[in-house]
This record gives structure tokens, sequence and C-alpha cells, in this order.
């Protein structure tokens, strides 16, 4: 008897695991295709560096991509390998395009400047220039919030000589926790949340990175899907 008992409660266990995993495989496909709405957020694009390899543009273009925030330069001197071909590329099949600089906590802003000005094109039609704050793992400095902001403010505003319009800034959680940029620099904000509306930066954001986990035909593998706030 008791061992019928023990053959039940084993089917059950296993009954229950295949129908939580097939739960998970769902819910998993299900965030990788997610996006907000568009009655609500009309504006939906993705941002793109080398790591997501080959980029099948028109095909992004007919699947509601509307514009596009390519990686561009990192520190004094990183520059992202793909940067000039997306930005032909995006161009082309008429979607809106961007350039991200990725701040480094270890370099001088004005050298930072320097390396995004003399990598990214002037161009009247491409979007504000895009400056990203997280922490990186080949830094370790962490300056004083004041000594930050300068740095900040001599990139910002050559980056915005060489652009002829305003940057925004692409402030990681952990970084404004840390640093408080959103209150120090009056720029738009562009902010990051899985699935629901950023709650941080103390004023409203103009972009949303509203999922790491995109998957959309076009670019093999995830990608981060961002919408701009009507």
């Amino acid at each position: 008897m008791a061992v019928r008992t023990w053959k039940r409660r084993l089917i059950w266990l296993a009954a229950v695991a295949i129908v939580t995993a097939i739960a998970a495989l769902g819910l998993y496909r299900y965030a990788q295709s997610w996006a907000p709405a568009r009655e609500t957020y009309p504006m939906q694009g993705v941002e793109l560096s080398a790591d997501q390899g080959t980029v099948e543009w028109p095909t992004l273009k007919a699947r509601g991509v509307d514009f596009a925030y390519l990686r561009a330069t990192s520190g004094e001197d990183g520059r992202d390998p793909a940067f000039p071909q997306h930005w032909q590329d995006a161009e082309a099949a008429g979607i809106g395009r961007g350039a991200v600089h990725v701040y480094n906590l270890c370099r001088t802003g004005h050298d930072q400047a320097t390396n995004f000005i003399a990598t990214v094109p002037r161009e009247q039609n491409a979007l504000p220039p895009a400056i990203e704050f997280a922490f990186q793992g080949n830094c370790a400095a962490r300056p004083s919030r004041d000594a930050l902001v300068k740095e900040i403010e001599t990139l910002v505003e050559m980056i915005e000589a060489h652009a002829g319009k305003n940057a925004i800034l692409h402030i990681s959680p952990d970084f404004e926790d840390s640093y408080r940029l959103a209150t120090a620099i009056d720029r738009n904000l562009w902010l990051s949340r899985e699935f629901l509306p950023p709650a941080y930066g103390g004023r409203p954001w103009v972009m949303w990175q509203a999922s790491a986990m995109r998957q959309i035909e076009g670019i093999d593998g995830p990608v981060n899907w961002n919408v701009i706030r009507a």
C-alpha cells in the first residue's frame, strides 16, 4: 500500500514539474516577443552594437522598428567596429538613427568627447546623441558626485557642439542611485526597467528601455527594445 502511495506521489510530482516547465517556457517566449502597446507608445526601436552580429535592416523596418540607437564609442578610445556600417544601413532602410557613447569613469570627459567627435558624423537628420551611464567592469574608480558632474558637463558641452542638438542621458538604475545625475544635469532621460515604466530619476523620462530580452526578425539574438514617450 505504501509503495502504491509513493508511486502516485512521484507521478503527481512529475506531472507538476512538467506543467511548471511548460508554463515557464511559455512565459519566456512571451517575454521575448513582448513590447509596450503601440497605442501608448507609437515610436519604438532598438539599441544595437557589434554584439548583435549581422543586422537585416529592411526586415527591421518591416517589423516596426522606427529608430535605432547605435553604439559608437566608449571611453577615450573604444570604437564599435559595426558602427560605420550600422549608421549607413539604418539610413538606407529609412530608420532614424542616433549614436551612443558609453561613459567610462576612469577617463576624462574631454578625452571621451574627442573620441565621439572623431567617430560620429555630424548630420542634421540624426537623432540626439546619447550618453550611457552604467558601472563598467573595466573601471573601479568611483569619483565624487561633484567631480563626476564636472566631467560630464564638459563631455555634454563638446558632444552637443558637434551634434548641433542636446544629448539624452541613458542612466542605469544603480548608477542613478549612486550619483543622482538626473537632477544634476538638465537633459532628457532614457531610463531602464524590464516590462514596467521606470520609476526612478525624479522627473519624467523621454525614452524607456522596456526590455533587454526582445527577439525580432532581422537580428540574431535578444536586443534592447526602447520606446519614446508620446
